[in-house]
């Protein structure tokens, strides 16, 4: 008696078997799902230091997420990087020092130069999530988190 039987699947019966578990495969969930972050999901609780991240910025941190919000209005007509704000504003959110840091913001920064769009207008951008106090060399403006290696497109 053997221990465990040989199966005898048709050639019909295996693609069968095949089909429903690529099937079930695309069904699942994807990440891209959860990839999305609004900007109530930023932050956590409130600590001993200030706001703290919330666990969710902490496990997309390095990976390709998606926002939605409003370009605050950029310093130059084109550059590589803007704000993206929750509301619309109408003033430079760069204006603080990280202490200061508006809850409500992420700095972008773009793959390549762009002509931005109007300040009301909703957009959707897709970078690499960072987050942590950071100085850009470049500019000297300090952020909190940011998107890298971002493109964005009206909604």
């Amino acid at each position: 008696m053997e221990k465990f039987p040989s199966l005898h699947l048709s050639r019909r019966d295996l693609i069968g078997v095949i089909g429903t578990l690529a099937f079930t495969a695309m069904a699942r969930p994807s990440f891209a799902a959860d990839s999305s972050i609004s900007f109530d999901e930023l932050y956590g609780k409130f600590g001993v230091l200030g706001l703290e991240f919330s666990d969710k910025v902490k496990r997309l941190a390095g990976k390709d997420v998606s926002m939605k919000g409003f370009m605050a209005p950029p310093l130059k007509a084109e550059a590589q990087f803007f704000v993206l704000t929750e509301l619309p504003m109408s003033l430079c959110p760069f204006c603080s020092s990280d202490a200061d840091w508006p809850d409500n913001i992420v700095v972008v920064y773009l793959s390549e130069k762009q002509t931005f769009v109007q300040p009301r207008q909703t957009i959707a951008v897709r970078g690499m999530l960072e987050y942590g106090s950071w100085t850009d060399p470049d500019t000297g403006f300090v952020s909190l988190l940011r998107l890298r290696q971002a493109e964005y497109s009206a909604v």
